[in-house]
């Protein structure tokens, strides 16, 4: 508690009132509730939220969280689990989708399984397959990394184009007005990274497949999916509609300076994005392109996380509670955490409140939240697997070649042959 990196949230009572209400709880009863995640602008002010909300009806309960970056939370809970030493954990814990089931599976019994208190029927059905595992459910859903195409109004509308002509994409489409803008303006469509394999699971959820099977089994070859996926990519590559870019930073830039017309991404951008306040009103969103994959839809994910109880805490049945009631129930909860922090979650009921229906200014008075809250019941569940960067990997190794000239099929049976030697 006396670390730096800790942020200790008690409730919104004042120091005073709440030292008088724990003293009249007793003190003995008194119990910590310690949670790990990263990013204090985002996952650490949210569940601050979360624990003043709980601690108000909870007094004898003080909830800490220990803001480390993610990769250390990573590392200290691969580490604290496979040693098996139960001190050295929190009470919960954030993890990134992706990483879900690998933490599950090769920590088995770890975990407390939350599918005997919590509604899952009421939560976006992607972010509960993702966090099953034979037949029970682990984890809290919370954020969503639902897509969409943010666009320049007006370099579109240079070219040609409306923002009616912006809706029911599909990729070649979405080329084609790439080369319009360009021809018009001199302004490319899309930052891209070749090193980055993101537009490859957006594109593969959006037609319902991942680089795994249902079961979990390796899905390389004959997935029309990633095919379609890396298609899409050696299209805009050799269109060359794209601005390079570098790192994270230098992708940010290439949108946030106005040098490209377009970003394709998950929702969570949109703070960025709109903390350009000289462009405001120049923005529009839409969904994203679709593929020619029989069910592909024009919705899909980037990134999201959830929250853990460890099995192994001597409060779990409070930890729990904090979940559930406030992630699980409070719908005010999450027209805070949109308001404040952009965040979208993924309890369903939560997509009606005001906030959602609120028009934005800064996109020209258009209710992004609410379509938003349409595409995220769209979302295509997929089994993410165990090896899901493992296997990012080597798609990123052969991106930049599909621009060179390599064959998507080539691409495919490169990747396959390495993903085979990483996932063993």
């Amino acid at each position: 508690m006396q670390s730096r990196d800790r942020i200790r949230l008690k409730s919104a009572l004042g120091a005073a009132a709440f030292g008088a209400a724990l003293f009249a709880a007793g003190l003995a009863q008194a119990k910590t509730i310690t949670v790990w995640c990263w990013d204090p602008n985002f996952n650490v002010a949210i569940m601050k939220e979360a624990g003043a909300r709980y601690t108000k009806a909870h007094p004898d309960v003080t909830i800490e969280i220990v803001d480390f970056s993610k990769p250390d939370v990573e590392q200290k809970l691969q580490a604290g689990l496979a040693s098996g030493v139960a001190e050295a954990l929190p009470d919960i814990v954030l993890i990134e989708d992706y990483g879900a089931q690998k933490y599950l599976q090769s920590f088995p019994g770890s975990f407390a399984p939350l599918s005997g208190t919590v509604d899952y029927s009421g939560f976006a059905p992607y972010k509960v397959e993702l966090m099953t595992l034979d037949g029970e459910v682990y984890g809290m859903p919370f954020d969503s990394g639902v897509t969409g195409l943010f666009y320049r109004k007006d370099y579109i509308e240079a070219a040609g184009y409306t923002a009616a002509d912006m809706q029911n994409l599909t990729w070649d489409k979405f080329i084609e007005i790439g080369k319009a803008v360009e021809a018009k303006t001199g302004k490319k469509m899309l930052g891209y990274d070749t090193s980055d394999a993101g537009l490859t699971r957006i594109i593969m959820q959006s037609a319902g497949q991942w680089y795994f099977d249902k079961e979990g089994g390796l899905a390389i070859e004959g997935n029309a999916a990633l095919k379609a996926a890396l298609d899409v990519q050696k299209k805009i590559q050799e269109a060359g509609i794209y601005k390079p870019a570098t790192g994270w930073n230098d992708w940010v830039a290439k949108f946030t300076s106005g040098d490209v017309a377009a970003v394709v991404t998950g929702v969570w951008i949109t703070g960025t994005i709109k903390a350009q306040a000289e462009q405001s009103g120049k923005w529009g969103v839409a969904p994203i392109p679709t593929v020619d994959v029989p069910g592909a839809v024009a919705a899909s994910n980037l990134g999201g996380s959830s929250w853990y109880v460890l099995a192994s805490s001597d409060v779990k049945d409070e930890a729990i509670d904090l979940l559930d009631t406030v992630y699980a129930k409070d719908v005010d909860f999450y027209q805070t955490i949109l308001q404040d922090r952009g965040a979208v979650g993924s309890l369903l009921a939560a997509r009606t409140g005001a906030a959602y229906d609120t028009p934005d200014a800064f996109f020209g008075g258009e209710k992004i939240w609410q379509s938003f809250s349409k595409w995220l019941g769209e979302i295509p569940a997929v089994n993410y697997g165990i090896f899901t960067n493992e296997v990012d990997a080597a798609v990123a190794v052969q991106l930049p070649k599909l621009g060179k000239g390599e064959s998507v099929d080539a691409a495919i049976e490169a990747i396959a042959a390495q993903a085979k030697v990483q996932v063993q």
